[in-house]
């Protein structure tokens, strides 16, 4: 079954071209993603043609305007998308969403018109894959404290240093990759790079073995006097950081949207379940005690998705959103987990095994509130918010 998603809420109604995205991504995730989705988590990959159709559709570039091969549709867009294509295979969602999010969002905004066309094109149209560089072995939430480097060497750059659990690590043609050019000035030092996998120096490195969202390939990226020319400086020293902070709020949305659709399917399919299973001569969906789990899931999951369509619609009014990213994150992660958590409850025994997809949901949730800003985090950034008024 597929719950109908509110057309409108808390102000916010969908336009023609927003009711257009979801309804494509609803289709498409129906009748492509689910059938296989848990294939994809035991196989631990997305299969080349599912991602190369989601290229033809334009669900790897759906901010990214006409001119530079997206759909030019607006983030409430993307929100809605990914959260159909989460609601059934959440690997698939985070691999469109690091990808866009982080890597065609840095590219859009501060890329050159060079830039745009040689990397940015071919990565909206889903021609190539992107990964985001900035955690670290030693640094995550303290990004401030990357050991990368980037020296001078003539016009262009020598990287050297190791990238930790990246998203799209192993199968990205293009790494956007945060640099350190100056120890002494701190997170005024940091650049921002991108690289073509294939450039001497610049080889993957191991493989994570993950508890959940299995079909999305994490990996080490390693940099060994990796040299690039000046036209792969995308952001200078003493903006960079910024800049990485602000495609983190953006990735945070999309992250919340996938959030979200994990929640949905951990709903939908506890709710199919719960009509089906009977006990003591009627459906478990009679009782009290599996009808409020239903009640709260539900709840939780509106509450997450209304505060991921207003952050969402804070970027396209292009007003300060933060805080409101940050609140849709710890909402919707919190949201999937207790979804799942319940998911597997509400189908018992049968929740623990790979027959029900309810163990999956439960795998898959967990990383939404670690990955793109720990649960910790987003609470410090609220506050934040909130002192500064």
């Amino acid at each position: 079954m597929t719950l109908a998603v509110a057309d409108s809420a808390g102000g916010l109604v969908l336009n023609e071209a927003q009711q257009a995205a979801r309804d494509t991504a609803r289709e498409f995730a129906r009748e492509r993603l689910l059938p296989i989705a848990a294939r994809i988590d035991e196989e631990g990959a997305v299969p080349a043609d599912v991602l190369s159709e989601l290229g033809r559709i334009g669900f790897f570039g759906v901010f990214v305007p006409e001119r530079w091969g997206g759909a030019g549709l607006d983030a409430v867009s993307y929100a809605l998308v990914i959260e159909e294509i989460a609601r059934a295979c959440a690997s698939t969602a985070v691999i469109i969403s690091a990808h866009s999010s982080l890597v065609c969002a840095v590219l859009l905004e501060h890329g050159t018109d060079a830039q745009r066309e040689r990397w940015l094109t071919p990565l909206a149209q889903g021609t190539r894959l992107g990964c985001f560089a900035l955690s670290e072995p030693g640094s995550g939430s303290d990004a401030k404290a990357m050991r990368t480097t980037a020296r001078r060497d003539g016009d262009g750059w020598v990287l050297n240093g190791t990238k930790n659990f990246i998203t799209n690590g192993a199968s990205g043609h293009v790494a956007v990759l945060l640099a350190q050019t100056d120890p002494a000035a701190g997170h005024k030092g940091i650049a921002c790079f991108v690289v073509d996998k294939g450039t001497p120096g610049f080889t993957v490195g191991k493989l994570e073995h993950k508890l959940g969202i299995r079909g999305s390939d994490t990996a080490q990226l390693h940099f060994a006097d990796c040299r690039v020319g000046p036209e792969s400086l995308l952001v200078a020293p003493g903006s960079a950081f910024r800049a990485a902070l602000h495609a983190l709020d953006g990735g945070r949305v999309g992250i919340a949207a996938q959030a979200v659709g994990i929640a949905r399917a951990s709903l939908e399919d506890a709710l199919d379940y719960a009509r089906q299973r009977t006990a003591f001569d009627r459906p478990i969906s009679e009782f009290q005690a599996i009808q409020w789990k239903l009640a709260e899931m539900a709840t939780d999951i509106d509450a997450a998705r209304l505060l991921t369509w207003r952050a969402a619609a804070l970027k396209d009014a292009k007003r300060p959103y933060t805080t409101q990213a940050a609140m849709a994150k710890l909402a919707a992660s919190a949201a999937a987990v207790r979804a799942a958590t319940e998911c597997v409850q509400i189908h018992g025994g049968y929740g623990y095994i790979r027959e029900y997809p309810a163990e999956r949901h439960y795998r898959d949730a967990k990383i939404t509130e670690l990955y793109e800003g720990t649960s910790e985090i987003m609470h410090l950034v609220i506050a934040e918010g909130l002192l500064k008024g």
